[in-house]
């Protein structure tokens, strides 16, 4: 492996400067752009067909749900009749004369409460009979009547006594407009005491299907067909004075659920919708490619040109100059412009010039060192660059994730990445040991967020701070670091929820921080134990395991304050504990 790290530098030493930038920003920024929005493209448009898909079934499944409840109950009515002996009886009876058969009539309905027992506002039923001694009209007809209709003919050709039809009724045209029926049908032969044929139909109301079927609001396009016959639907196929469509949209069809209801067979359709994510960035994708084309070739590829130009046009001049002796004398550079390292070189090599050029014979090898010397901090300075590089690639991944958990709309997820970076943030920026307490408390708000996201419920919190004391500053880390033992050592060890207070206040020309729990506590000789750390903390004690963290944060409370801090800690086995840190305010 070394080896071939030799030979790769190597090789990449005799490449140019511009063309190194080049292969740079080929290998760093165009081939990780293409592979990230491919994997973000794929992970969207698989997540969108996904939860389509689920959102088609469930549709399916509502609609199954409500059309099977609307004919169970048109069979639950029939089954009423056709157990009813007393309307089997008032069938199958012979009447002498009408006058007969109205008295029985009276007589027998007004007991048994036909019309409020087996009546509603979307069904109407009828019964028929081959009983000639039947005076017809209302509920009751002769079989004569509807020997040659459709939904007869069924009945008397189906392996049950019962049968469900959709039909187009036109068999009293003209006197009557042609309609769609939802017919249920069952033989009346629970009864065999005499011998005449009863039939009972429950007409169902179209209408309503379909007024419960559009009020669903499904946002797909959403078909109830029997044999490609278009039943229902909440698309504009319902007029009750047309007949039954076909279906012709078998290419669009995103779900399929069959279901067999009294010996007929229906199919289920959801038709994909017409304009969905995928469908919307196809319709785009000559917009979207010069995005991506504009935000990630030509503005990098404008900005890598302009730092190649940067960085390689005044290496050129520094090049040449170097090469320009005259009588063993180096030239300066007279055009020396800007402010980075390669400006500062540049200057630095002036300022190098007229030194060597005045002891270029009496401190030759001293040159030489300087000259190391110079070649060392440059690459110091570019170390230091690199450091100050790192995190912000981790900060823009941070943000990538975000960013990515918004689209997919795991609002909970990109919040904790969100405080999490608030967080990172804070842990890598040690150009100054001192924070403001307003941005101290800030981070404890996101590791407390962090924490609920984790404990859940089991974890309270209340954050107070003072108008007053928002600017003071104290060592970075101070309040988070107890709050986190507050967490791990009290919520976490204790079964029922807890609660942490953080206070900050202004008493007596003195900054008060408290931090309290209402944890699993201590025992007496661990609360004497952690007293001691904190009021005698030193580099030492970072050296052995345990408390490290209270040991650092207290260490550094006194060195900011010249040992002025003083720590107070109080606490009950399984009640909690409460820490008090009191720093004069002449030290924040």
């Amino acid at each position: 492996m070394e080896k071939f790290l030799r030979r790769f530098e190597s090789f990449m030493d005799d490449f140019e400067i511009r063309k190194k930038l080049f292969i740079l920003y080929i290998v760093c920024v165009i081939l990780p752009l293409i592979v990230t929005d491919g994997f973000i493209i794929y992970f969207v448009v698989h997540s969108e067909q996904t939860e389509r898909q689920h959102d088609m079934e469930n549709i399916a499944n509502a609609v199954q749900y409500n059309f099977t409840n609307s004919i169970n109950n048109a069979s639950g009515v029939a089954r009423n009749i056709y157990m009813n002996k007393y309307i089997n009886d008032f069938l199958g009876k012979e009447y002498e004369n009408p006058l007969d058969y109205v008295t029985s009539y009276q007589e027998y309905f007004k007991s048994v409460l036909f019309d409020s027992g087996f009546g509603s506002d979307n069904i109407i039923v009828k019964m028929y009979s081959d009983n000639q001694t039947i005076v017809r009209g209302g509920k009751f007809g002769g079989l004569d009547e509807i020997i040659d209709s459709e939904w007869y003919q069924q009945l008397q050709l189906s392996e049950t006594d019962k049968t469900i039809m959709f039909l187009y009724d036109k068999s009293k045209v003209p006197m009557v407009e042609a309609k769609r029926k939802i017919i249920f049908a069952q033989k009346m032969n629970f009864y065999n005491g005499d011998s005449f044929e009863k039939v009972l139909t429950v007409e169902i109301d179209y209408s309503s299907l379909v007024r419960n079927l559009v009020k669903m609001n499904y946002n797909m396009p959403v078909f109830v067909c029997n044999d490609k016959q278009i039943l229902l639907s909440n698309e504009d196929y319902n007029s009750v004075g047309k007949n039954y469509q076909e279906f012709k949209f078998e290419n669009r069809v995103g779900y399929r659920q069959d279901m067999s209801l009294y010996g007929m067979d229906f199919q289920i359709y959801i038709l994909k919708p017409e304009m969905t994510m995928v469908s919307q960035m196809m319709n785009n994708m000559p917009l979207l490619i010069i995005s991506l084309i504009v935000a990630n070739i030509i503005l990098p590829l404008v900005l890598v040109r302009g730092f190649n130009r940067s960085f390689t046009v005044r290496i050129s001049e520094l090049s040449d100059v170097f090469q320009k002796i005259d009588d063993e004398r180096l030239v300066q550079i007279y055009d020396v412009r800007g402010q980075d390292e390669i400006g500062e070189l540049m200057r630095n090599y002036n300022k190098m010039v007229n030194r060597i050029n005045s002891l270029i014979e009496t401190v030759y090898v001293g040159r030489m060192k300087e000259q190391e010397m110079m070649v060392a901090r440059q690459n110091a300075e570019l170390l230091a660059l690199h450091s100050q590089i790192n995190p912000h690639f981790l900060f823009n991944a941070l943000e990538s994730i975000r960013m990515h958990s918004i689209i997919k709309m795991e609002y909970e997820t990109a919040d904790m990445v969100e405080r999490l970076a608030i967080m990172q943030r804070q842990y890598l920026e040690w150009g100054n040991d001192l924070v403001a307490i307003y941005q101290e408390m800030d981070f404890v708000k996101a590791y407390l967020e962090l924490q609920k996201y984790r404990f859940g419920e089991k974890l309270s919190y209340s954050l107070e701070m003072e108008d007053s004391c928002r600017a003071y500053k104290i060592p970075k880390l101070t309040l988070v670091t107890f709050v986190e033992n507050a967490c791990v050592h009290g919520i976490e060890s204790k079964s029922k929820p807890g609660w942490i207070f953080v206070r900050v206040f202004e008493k007596d020309e003195t900054l008060c921080l408290e931090i309290e729990d209402t944890g699993h506590g201590m025992e007496e000789a661990q609360m004497k134990d952690l007293r001691m750390k904190m009021d005698y903390a030193s580099i030492e004690m970072l050296q052995n395991k345990g408390r490290v963290g209270t040991v650092n944060a207290c260490l550094r409370l006194k060195m900011h304050t010249n040992n002025q801090v003083r720590f107070h800690v109080e606490g009950e086995k399984g009640m909690g504990m409460v820490v008090q840190m009191y720093i004069p305010l002449k030290y924040v």
